[in-house]
Formats: C-alpha cells, sequence, structure tokens
C-alpha cells in the first residue's frame, strides 16, 4: 500500500471511531442546552434570581440533578402522583430540610413513652363517615407559608387549634404562630430551630390561650416575645396510639389532628398531585395537620393533610396520602399524631 492510500485509511478509521464520540457529545450539548432553558424558564415563573454567575451556575447544576429525578419518577409511571420541578428545585436536599421542615421527635417518643389517654378508644369506626373534609365544614383557615423557617411544628399545631376552636364554639378563626416561635422556646420548642406539637399545645394550655394572627403576626424569623391577648384556648393534648390508622381516623373524624412525616424526602418535596403512595421512608422531620380523608373512584383510601409551604405545592397546598398502610403508615404518618384537646 502507498504511503498516501496508508494515511488515508487511517483517516477514515480515525472518523468512524470518533464519530459516536462526537454524536454523544453533541448529544450532550443539546441536553445542557435544554436544561439551561428549562431552568430559565424556572427561573422566571418562581421570580428567582442570583447574586452572581458562579451562583447561576451552581444552582443550575442542582436544579439539573432534581430535575432528572423527577422526571425520572414521573416516566416510570408506578406511582398514583406525580412529583414537578417547583420552588424548591434549586435546593439541596440539606438546604431544604434545613428551611423548610423542623420536626424535632422527641426521646421519649422513640423510647415509647406517651401520654394514655385516648378519648376516642371506644369508638366504632362503623359509625364514621365514609369521608371527612374538616374544610367543608369551615374548620380550616387558608394554607399559609412557613417561609424559610423551621417552623413547621408551629403551623401545625395551630391548625389543629383553628380547627378544634372553630368545632367547639363556631368561630374559625386565624392563630397566631409567631406566638409560639418567639414565646415557645423551652425544651424541644426552638422556634425555626425546629420543634414538636405536644409541647406547643403544652405551651398553648399553660399560657393560657394563642393570639389571633391578626395580634400577633408572622415574620417567618425568631423574635421577641411579646404579651397580646388570648383569641382562643385548650387545655392540653393527647396522643394517638402509635402506628394504628384505625385510631388516626377516628380522631380525625372528630377533629384536625397533628402529623409527624418525612417532608424531606423528594417525592413528598415534589409532590404535585395524585395520592402519595411510598417511595419515602419514615425517619419523621416535618409536621402536617390531618383534616380529612376519603376514597378515590377506584377504592384508593386517601388522608387529606394540610402543609405550611403555601398554595403552589401540591394541590393546592394541601396533598393526598394513601391510607390503610400497615405499621408506620407512608412516610411514617402513623408514628405520632396528636391533638388538642
Amino acid at each position: 500500500m502507498s504511503a498516501s492510500l496508508l494515511v488515508l485509511a487511517v483517516l477514515v478509521l480515525a472518523s468512524v471511531c470518533n464519530a459516536p464520540v462526537a454524536l454523544g457529545a453533541r448529544e450532550l450539548a443539546g441536553e445542557d442546552a435544554a436544561m439551561a432553558v428549562r431552568h430559565e424558564k424556572w427561573m422566571a415563573e418562581h421570580g428567582r434570581t442570583y447574586k452572581d454567575e458562579a451562583e447561576k451556575a451552581r444552582r443550575l447544576e442542582i436544579f439539573r440533578a432534581n430535575a432528572k429525578r423527577i422526571d425520572s419518577f414521573n416516566a416510570a409511571g408506578k406511582r398514583s402522583h406525580r412529583l414537578a420541578t417547583n420552588r424548591f428545585a434549586d435546593l439541596t436536599d440539606e438546604e431544604f430540610r434545613a428551611a423548610r421542615t423542623g420536626y424535632k421527635i422527641p426521646v421519649v417518643a422513640v423510647a415509647g413513652a406517651r401520654s394514655g389517654r385516648f378519648r376516642y378508644e371506644n369508638f366504632s369506626l362503623a359509625d364514621a363517615p365514609q369521608s371527612k373534609d374538616w374544610r367543608m365544614m369551615g374548620a380550616v383557615t387558608g394554607v399559609k407559608d412557613q417561609g424559610e423557617c423551621g417552623c413547621c411544628w408551629a403551623f401545625s399545631a395551630v391548625a389543629a387549634v383553628e380547627g378544634l376552636n372553630k368545632i367547639r364554639t363556631g368561630r374559625l378563626m386565624s392563630l397566631s404562630e409567631q406566638e409560639l416561635v418567639d414565646c415557645d422556646v423551652y425544651g424541644n420548642d426552638q422556634g425555626c430551630d425546629g420543634g414538636l406539637m405536644d409541647d406547643a399545645f403544652s405551651f398553648i394550655a399553660r399560657r393560657g390561650g394563642l393570639a389571633s394572627e391578626s395580634a400577633y403576626p408572622y415574620r417567618g424569623e425568631d423574635g421577641s416575645c411579646r404579651s397580646s391577648a388570648a383569641a382562643a384556648s385548650i387545655r392540653g393534648h393527647e396522643d394517638v396510639p402509635r402506628n394504628n390508622e384505625a385510631a388516626l381516623m377516628a380522631a380525625v373524624a372528630h377533629q384536625p389532628v397533628s402529623v409527624a412525616i418525612n417532608g424531606g424526602d423528594y417525592v413528598f418535596r415534589f409532590y404535585d398531585g395524585g395520592v402519595l403512595d411510598g417511595d419515602c421512608d419514615t425517619d419523621l422531620d416535618h409536621a402536617i395537620t390531618a383534616v380529612g380523608y376519603g376514597t378515590m373512584s377506584d377504592g384508593t383510601k386517601y388522608w387529606l393533610m394540610k402543609n405550611s409551604w403555601g398554595t403552589s405545592w401540591g394541590e393546592g397546598g394541601y396533598v393526598r396520602i394513601r391510607r390503610g398502610v400497615s405499621g408506620e403508615g407512608v412516610c411514617g404518618l402513623a408514628k405520632l399524631p396528636s391533638y388538642p384537646v
């Protein structure tokens, strides 16, 4: 073979060998460009800006990782709920948990010691309505937003007290989470650094009640405690028996109930709609409020839960979670529920 032909053969072989690599690089570049465009649209939709290009590039990479995880989940089509790249999509798991959760599981709860009385233990579920929605009965205030303050515990406790106050007095009044954040700062409860609903209920009972939202408005940060006239009061709280969804249903049939859950898991964090039915562990780090239950047309049973991440999250700020799962329940929802009395 002549030298010129040998050179030509080498060039052709190199071209053939490199073709898949070049094609892959082009595809990757195309994916990168598409994700960058998607991120730009997401920024515009949620009004997100960054301090500089370096921060924007870092947030794009976090967004990319979260978006791929969400897209993969939805594409699998194996669950009865869907996820979305909501306003939390450019946060790492650690950043999100620090800002948007805040439930502190107490040592006594881990050990199994909880308050003994459960007033609904003799209530027959045969007497319970097939569905319950305390919103339709005027016992649930509008969805609130805790912002970047880890005080979900305060929002969960307040929602339960608001419901009980409506049932007892006939008046629905928005009550103050900020009073709990500022004033209930002993033991487990530490404002934006987390807390526990049981302790919040005990604090409200000792304090003689809780102020209205209008009298003590929410600021989303720790502040100095100030006195304010009580708008609603309770005597204390009781705990629902652990890992017992039948007992939880008996309680929710009578009043809204505070529920601890794993809210830091991505399937909860990016929940967009449907009945959330799994793929999350049961390590408790977030607090929500059970405000009802029901059954889908296909027979799927669910809990109706109010969250504190604003109305843009989930189904207008609410999540439906599969009901009737043995043990700890989906995302641990049956582990440590409680309610005010």
